[in-house]
């Protein structure tokens, strides 16, 4: 505990300034006996449940609970008071549990002889036990068998670890407080020193816009004057014959935008300068496709919307769809490859594992993250110094990891959803796994999980084939399960009709009344939770849908393809689309094939994050005007990606064993 020592060095530092000699020898003689192992709850819960215990050490066991109600002599709050009494006296049944357990009665029976006069004035509710040593079968006597079970051994554990985490965490002096506010106040300086950078860097580049601007007033006001000088008026130019050589010198100088600016700008203000460069690109893209064309304007448009109109749009069950954007073919879109690289303000890099990462999520305050990998290791981890690395843990599996998800309510529950079938629920301020459950056999792959964001349940997603070697679209059946994650079992299966194709990603509405899931026959189900039925559905693809997600306002679903075509469908005119992308070149078909591709949306819900098959992935810019932006670049395949619940910050997993963390201006 960094704090701690911290604090016993400015102790030892004061007492040696002060002259205290013999206070100092009585603080070293204490601190190495060290009874409270520096408050650290993992070692205190080793020392009761696998040294004290196992070792009939009850002096020793019974000291310790003495320095910690010592320690907390000073409380004033009864509740808390009452549960560490509750608590010392299930461990030292515990005690009595194991020594019956392991044949040693005399120890029972000495331990009685030393504290029963204590025990007997804590409550009447110990009386029974001076008559434990005597009783022939105690594991089945109804007054006992309770505490000869694994499950209150578990629990116990478990109460006991959370109950020192809390009050260790809440009730720190003011002098373990000081480590931790130092830290605080030198990030706080660093992010001061950064953001003053900035603003001297958005200073200069303002500066030289402003005399970019004036420059070209200068020269639009000599070009009026040169045409007035020559006669002409200007409102008898039109686009039509000389549209070409009138528009081209316009053309040509916001070509060479980018390169006054980069050249102005220059290193340190790479960031601000690859917005703008983005923008002119843009401008001049669609001024080009403006002009190219000898018919002017109108024809233009004829062009960009006549051809291409009824090959734009998906059509389901014959109907077009012309709300959406030109995705396919449109001149004024850029190619992915083109995008514009998003500005970033800071990246981190986590090298934790050793195998492809399959997924990676953002937990309920965006504070930790959980990443999985191809060999079954999903690693808590935080991107943010001035979070405490308290929750960090490795969990180790033992096979692919499918899914993962947090608790919606707090950080305090992971679920993950394994190839074999496996769902485990990770506790990390336990740090250790509180239920391990199983689907059936005929269900052996879990693709999806997803907590409800009200009730204290679950939904599980599981298929009759394991991805595996299989295409997406070979999966087999499809099975989905509601969990209770108070008792951890299984509520009810929602129906889906007779053999019906796997579903391969979930998605609950911001009450958790509505449970949207995607299937591999490119079918869209909606469930009513209150009720466990299907109230509608839609077919959205032609290939299978690897990826689904409600919309910012609830009023559209969005879904990606295995073909890589993105759709954002209305929830208030089933089958209308409102947008869509097609992400081709991103989501490679044979990619594509093996592997579940995956979108997320960020807080605001503008802009769309996808997978890629590419080092790069897209950022769309939903029912915008640009087109978008494309992330720095991994080193292989980026196979998962989330946004952060609050914060302009995304996660990317790649192929190359890697997450980032990528916080954009």
């Amino acid at each position: 505990m960094e704090n701690m020592q911290y604090a016993e060095e400015l102790v030892r530092e004061f007492l040696v300034f002060r002259g205290f000699t013999n206070t100092l020898q009585a603080f070293e003689t204490e601190r190495c006996t060290d009874i409270g192992k520096m408050f650290q709850v993992y070692k205190i819960v080793d020392l009761i449940f696998a040294v004290y215990i196992p070792k009939f050490q009850a002096e020793k066991l019974v000291g310790l609970f003495s320095f910690f109600k010592q320690c907390f002599s000073s409380w004033s709050e009864t509740t808390m008071l009452d549960t560490f009494s509750k608590l010392e006296g299930s461990v030292l049944r515990c005690y009595i549990v194991h020594a019956l357990q392991s044949g040693r009665k005399d120890k029972v029976v000495e331990f009685f002889g030393m504290n029963g006069n204590d025990l007997l004035l804590k409550g009447s509710d110990w009386t029974a036990w001076f008559a434990i040593p005597y009783v022939k079968n105690p594991s089945i006597d109804p007054q006992f068998r309770v505490y000869f079970s694994k499950e209150w051994y578990e629990a116990l554990r478990l109460s006991v670890r959370n109950f020192f985490s809390e009050i260790f965490n809440a009730r720190l002096p003011a002098l373990l407080k000081i480590s931790s506010e130092k830290n605080t106040i030198s990030c706080l300086k660093k992010d001061n020193k950064r953001l003053n950078q900035k603003l001297l860097q958005l200073q200069a580049l303002l500066e030289e816009k402003d005399a970019q601007l004036g420059l070209s007033k200068r020269s639009m006001g000599a070009a009026n004057s040169s045409f007035q000088s020559s006669g002409i008026d200007g409102e008898n130019l039109h686009p039509s014959s000389s549209s070409e050589d009138i528009c081209a010198p316009a053309t040509s100088y916001l070509g060479r935008i980018p390169q006054s600016e980069e050249c102005a700008a220059a290193e340190p203000t790479k960031f601000a300068s690859a917005r703008v460069e983005s923008s002119s690109r843009q401008d001049s893209y669609s001024a080009s496709s403006l002009h190219s064309s000898s018919g002017g304007i109108d024809d233009t448009a004829q062009k960009l919307y006549g051809s291409h109109f009824d090959g734009m749009y998906p059509k389901k069950n014959g109907l077009s769809n012309p709300e959406c954007d030109l995705t396919e073919n449109g001149r004024e879109m850029l190619r992915e490859e083109e995008f514009p690289e998003v500005s970033v303000e800071f990246q981190e890099t986590f090298l934790g594992h050793t195998s492809p990462i399959t997924r990676c999520r953002f937990s309920a305050s965006g504070n930790n993250i959980a990443s999985a990998s191809v060999d079954g290791t999903v690693r808590i981890w935080t991107y943010d110094s001035s979070i405490p690395a308290s929750r960090n843990a490795t969990i180790y599996c033992g096979a692919e990891i499918m899914s993962l998800d947090w608790e919606c309510k707090s950080d305090r529950l992971l679920l993950i959803g394994t190839a074999d079938g496996g769902i485990k629920a990770w506790n990390v301020d336990a740090k250790r796994v509180v239920c391990d459950l199983n689907t059936t056999d005929a269900f052996p792959s879990v693709l999806d999980l997803k907590c409800s964001p009200v009730e204290p349940i679950f939904v599980s997603a599981a298929s009759s084939r394991r991805l595996g070697s299989n295409s997406i679209d070979s999966l087999g059946y499809a099975s989905l399960t509601v969990w209770n994650m108070k008792t951890w079992k299984a509520m009810t299966v929602l129906p889906l009709g007779e053999d019906p194709p796997a579903i391969t990603s979930l998605c609950f509405n911001h009450n958790g009344k509505i449970l949207a899931a995607s299937a591999t026959d490119g079918m869209i189900h909606m469930f009513d939770m209150s009720a466990g039925l299907q109230i509608t559905g839609w077919p959205a693809h032609d290939s299978a849908i690897s990826s689904l997600l409600f919309g910012p306002d609830e009023t559209s679903i969005f879904s990606l393809g295995s073909d890589g075509k993105i759709f954002e469908w209305s929830l208030q005119n089933q089958g209308r689309v409102l947008w869509s992308k097609t992400s081709s070149w991103f989501s490679e078909p044979q990619t594509s094939k093996y592997c579940r591709h995956e979108m997320a949306l960020d807080a605001s819900g503008r802009q769309l994050l996808a997978t890629s098959g590419s080092v790069r992935a897209p950022i769309y810019q939903v029912q915008g005007h640009s087109n978008g932006f494309k992330t720095l670049p991994h080193s292989a395949a980026i196979t998962t990606v989330d946004w952060h619940p609050s914060l302009p910050i995304f996660l990317t997993g790649s192929a190359d064993n890697s997450v980032r963390v990528t916080s954009i201006l």
